[in-house]
């Protein structure tokens, strides 16, 4: 039965996005910066890949193809995950429900209404959240029949494979491995896809891990020697805001070509301002602290050895949560 499911073709709710050359940012870095454009996936986010993948692999677990119509997927999410959730179930013709904290901006509510997702706002917190879809949504769902289905944000093995897949585009485009790519951490899913992938084609460059300053949960496991858990989130990057990245992830991070970085929410703010002013792209705070590190000699000092010709790789992980007024905010901020 699982052959006659997949022989359906399941549309791939992910797309192979552009690595473009950034000739204005090469110059303040001081080496070929390469930009990987994930805010062109569906939902805007790379999340589309990771999602996108959990959710064809559940669909093609189902013992039977008629149990598709009874699949409801489930995900607590105040951001990019959710509206990566909604975008995917949309195009795989299936039903999904985010549960987002209060804490979530009606912004973001509406994108993924809009995206097709069904909304439900439950708790103070990402965590508050995630318990009541574990503990209540979920049971109940399922006494009424339903193939419910939890959906994690970044800590399973599917999610890893999906981000991985970013890796080969890199690599193909570049025709080998560039000297280092940077990606932003919150939950640590796009990095630990990261690192899987370069592993799956024998490359080792550097990666580097960027955080905000009150979203740094790696930067504290890898402090005190062991998962650690935030007290609260407390950075701008909300979508950052896991207090404790996936156990992969801070594995991960123990190798050699692995460097934490952690940045302020200034910096994840110059990141987005002076981003949009050089390359026209709008990106959200969790995506400009890893912008931040092409200003101001950031990378350089985070990466000394990189030379004028090293090729480093930007991933433009998302720009789900930003608006032009947001920017303006930013501006005014910077420039006070």
């Amino acid at each position: 039965m699982a052959s006659q499911l997949q022989s359906l073709s399941l549309p791939k709710p992910w797309r192979k996005t552009p690595l473009i050359h950034s000739t204005i940012l090469s110059k303040h870095a001081g080496c070929q910066i390469y930009l990987k454009l994930e805010t062109l996936q569906p939902s805007g986010s790379f999340k589309s890949r990771g999602i996108g993948n959990y959710l064809i692999q559940s669909l093609n677990s189902l013992s039977d193809p008629a149990d598709r119509e009874k699949l409801h997927f489930y995900i607590a999410s105040g951001g990019s995950a959710g509206l990566a959730c909604a975008c995917a179930a949309s195009m795989l013709g299936v039903s999904a429900s985010i549960v987002v904290p209060t804490s979530a901006s009606q912004y973001m509510i509406d994108k993924i209404k809009a995206a097709g997702g069904t909304v439900e706002q439950i708790g103070a917190s990402w965590v508050e959240a995630d318990t009541h879809v574990r503990n209540v949504i979920i049971p109940t769902a399922k006494e009424r029949g339903e193939i419910a289905t939890y959906v994690p944000a970044f800590d399973h093995q599917d999610i890893w494979d999906g981000h991985a897949s970013l890796v080969p585009e890199v690599l193909e485009e570049l025709e080998g491995a560039p000297d280092a790519i940077v990606c932003s951490v919150g939950g640590g899913g796009l990095m630990s896809g990261i690192v899987l992938g370069l592993d799956r084609a024998e490359a080792s460059p550097k990666v580097l891990a960027v955080e905000t300053e009150g979203a740094a949960s790696l930067a504290l496991s890898l402090k005190e020697g062991k998962l650690a858990t935030l007290p609260a989130i407390t950075s701008i990057a909300n979508t950052l805001g896991a207090r404790t990245v996936a156990r992969q992830a801070f594995v991960y991070a123990g190798r050699e070509n692995v460097k934490s970085v952690v940045l302020t929410d200034r910096d994840a703010m110059e990141g987005c301002v002076r981003f949009a002013d050089d390359e026209r792209i709008m990106v959200e705070a969790a995506c400009g602290v890893t912008m931040a590190m092409c200003y101001g000699g950031r990378l350089k000092g985070a990466l000394p050895d990189l030379r004028e010709d090293s090729k480093v790789v930007i991933v433009v992980c998302g720009g789900c949560n930003i608006t032009a007024d947001m920017l303006t905010q930013y501006s005014m901020q910077l420039n006070q």
